[in-house]
């Protein structure tokens, strides 16, 4: 019956010291040495056993007895208020004071304790722990060494079986893909998944899974980021990648893009280079050729050319036409087909302005040149048939004369010679200044078989 109300009576404290253990922060372990480590203590695994309902008294004194019989402690003071344990003492590891905390929780009749003990670490000046790390080191090394022999026989033979794999697609797309840089480009993405493959198989063998998925799944959002960092190097690329496909020129084509004008040399990932008539070499930012409008002189044959011609107000029309169309025929660089055209474009202050229309072959015959030789042929045809071409300036032509009259009486002016017919004039087709009116443009070169295709986007004509 004593025994009963003894247990009731100690429940609530017994309780209350529950909430107040579970409550109490325990200390984070430290780092142990080596030497430490062979003598970690491990907690009781039963709990010490003294009397049934042992006093204050004797569980303080039993506690202090155990902890004197380790030498792990110094200043060792053991007080018990009411199955409170406070345990005072001094230790050199942390796990000798939670060990000593776990030691007077299961002794009987322990309510709670409170663990003063304070961790005073000795410093000492060994080299052991830079050993033990050193041979910890030196195992994992050799536990790794298999993996990483794995890594130095696998990554090679997967960048091999990439490249062999990269130069047969370009061999199947050869007659497909007519671009050479969208063949490297395709070839390329065909190839990426069998290295990546092997750079798999490496991380999953050395058991670095996660890292395997990370980087399979990085890497869009890796070249995201690396899209924006090189906007400007992406869209260039971007550019050339598209201008491969749709080819809007081709090498040796006369082109003029954002004012520019000059004969395509070629064409990187970068820019694409330009001749002009000058001589000068000209690069255009591939993303400039692709924003702004190409005009293409060459990409057809067939040119058309003008120029402009005027005829005094008395001569007339259509025999000026007649002569300037049978100029244009007489000469050989002027096509028949599409057929020439002398239209009266304007009447001016002096003259009537008729505008002549021509198709030549431009890749072969020079604009220029082909213009100085008919607007020569032209003037001196108008001058043999004698039709006047008068300046900006206005004249008055009396085609009869002009008659003088005298006040004293009736004078007739004396009637004018007739006029003398010049020997007509032949022009050449071609004089020294205009050479042979061939095209100053160079013909189209094929990029040499010894360079790179990959370096010249464009490819043979």
């Amino acid at each position: 019956m004593h025994n009963i109300a003894n247990r009731s009576y100690r429940t609530p404290w017994l309780a209350a010291a529950l909430i107040v253990w579970l409550m109490t922060p325990l200390a984070a372990p430290a780092q142990t040495t080596a030497a430490d480590s062979a003598q970690t203590p491990e907690a009781p695994q039963q709990q010490v056993e003294i009397d049934p309902v042992a006093p204050d008294a004797a569980i303080a004194a039993r506690i202090t007895r155990i902890l004197e019989a380790t030498d792990w402690y110094s200043d060792i003071r053991v007080t018990v208020d009411e199955g409170v344990v406070f345990l005072d003492a001094a230790t050199d590891t942390d796990a000798r004071r939670t060990w000593a905390q776990s030691l007077a929780s299961k002794t009987t009749g322990t309510v709670a304790v409170v663990n003063r003990i304070a961790v005073d670490e000795a410093v000492v000046w060994s080299f052991d722990p830079a050993m033990a790390e050193l041979e910890a080191l030196a195992r994992k090394a050799v536990t790794f060494l298999p993996l990483v022999l794995l890594a130095v026989l696998v990554l090679p033979l997967a960048w091999f079986a990439a490249r062999l794999v990269s130069k047969l697609a370009k061999l199947l797309l050869a007659n497909r893909v007519r671009s050479p840089f969208l063949r490297v480009v395709i070839a390329r993405t065909i190839a990426f998944p069998v290295f990546l493959v092997g750079l798999y198989i490496v991380l999953q063998v050395a058991g670095l899974t996660q890292l395997a998925v990370s980087l399979i799944g990085g890497a869009g959002v890796i070249g995201i980021v690396i899209g924006f960092a090189f906007r400007d190097i992406a869209e260039n690329f971007l550019s050339s990648l598209i201008l491969s496909v749709r080819r809007p020129f081709q090498r040796g084509d006369f082109i003029e893009v954002a004012g520019i004008m000059g004969t395509v040399k070629s064409m990187s990932t970068r820019s694409t280079l330009l001749s002009s008539v000058e001589g000068n070499e000209i690069h255009i930012p591939n993303a400039t050729v692709f924003k702004n409008v190409i005009e293409n002189y060459t990409s057809s044959p067939n040119r058309r050319g003008e120029f402009l011609v005027g005829i005094g107000y008395d001569a007339a029309v259509p025999k000026a036409q007649e002569i300037i169309m049978e100029c244009l025929a007489g000469h050989k660089a002027v096509l028949a087909d599409p057929e020439p055209m002398v239209l009266v474009d304007e009447l001016g202050a002096s003259t009537i302005n008729m505008r002549t229309y021509y198709w030549f072959d431009g890749h072969v015959i020079s604009a220029v040149k082909l213009k100085s030789a008919l607007l020569r042929a032209v003037k001196t045809a108008l001058t043999n048939a004698g039709i006047s071409m008068p300046d900006e300036a206005r004249e008055v032509i009396f085609p009869e004369g002009v008659r003088v009259l005298d006040h004293t009486g009736p004078r007739t002016a004396p009637p004018a010679p007739p006029p003398s017919d010049p020997d007509p004039v032949t022009e050449p087709a071609a004089t020294e200044g205009e050479g042979d009116l061939l095209s100053e443009t160079p013909a189209p070169e094929s990029p040499p078989e010894t360079q790179d295709e990959e370096d010249d986007l464009l490819g043979p004509r």
